[in-house]
Parts: C-alpha cells; sequence; structure tokens
C-alpha cells in the first residue's frame, strides 16, 4: 500500500468517523481500520506535518480544510461507486469492499462520468 492510499484511507475514516461521532479519535480509526494503535500513531503525526489534520490537547482529532477535501473526495467516491456496484446485483459489502479499491485509482474523468451516469438514472 502507498503512501497515499493509506493517507486518504485515514482520512476518510476520520470523515466518517466525524459524521458518526462527532469526534475523531485514534482509538477508534485503529479499529474501523483493523490496525494497531502504534500504525495510527505514525500515520496521524505524517498527517499532521503534512497538514491535513490537528490535534487539541485531549488527542482528539480535527481535519483541516485540506484534510477534508481529500476525505469527502474520497468518501465521496467510495459511495457512488458502492451504488454503481450495487446496482448491477453485486452484494453490498462485496460491493464497499471493491468500491475501497477501485476508489483511489480511477481516474478523475472516468469517476465523473460515473457520477454523471447515475445521477441520469
Amino acid at each position: 500500500m502507498d503512501i497515499r492510499k493509506s493517507a486518504e484511507d485515514y482520512l476518510e475514516m476520520m470523515l466518517i468517523l466525524k459524521e458518526r461521532h462527532g469526534y475523531i479519535r485514534s482509538v477508534d480509526i485503529a479499529e474501523e481500520l483493523g490496525v494497531k494503535k502504534p500504525s495510527v500513531s505514525y500515520a496521524t503525526k505524517r498527517l499532521r506535518e503534512n497538514g491535513y489534520i490537528t490535534m487539541d490537547s485531549d488527542s482528539h482529532i480535527e481535519l483541516t480544510e485540506t484534510g477534508m477535501e481529500i476525505a469527502s473526495r474520497m468518501y465521496e467516491r467510495h459511495k457512488v461507486l458502492t451504488d454503481v456496484l450495487v446496482s448491477l446485483g453485486v452484494d453490498r459489502e462485496v460491493a464497499r469492499e471493491d468500491a475501497c479499491k477501485i476508489e483511489h485509482d480511477l481516474s478523475d474523468q472516468s469517476f465523473d462520468a460515473i457520477r454523471r451516469y447515475m445521477d441520469g438514472k
């Protein structure tokens, strides 16, 4: 897994957790992504250094504007691709897993075409 895909996965999960709980904690990220706490600590350090997140004194994580843009883009891709696969008859859980694999590598042009197609249905 290259660092870009990994960073996108972390940011997307942070957005999901923020929507679900109203806050983001490292322990929740680890649980949801199925990784160990030291992996989350390393990732959050890199994301903080790159200006994608901030952390307060209680270790709550906030997405910066740039982090939110990336997270929102990945989450939208994930939802749209999941819906496409489900509409083709794929089981929802399999569709979610496959969407996660596709969302990082699909070009903007192809994704925009898929989104336009789905919006027109």
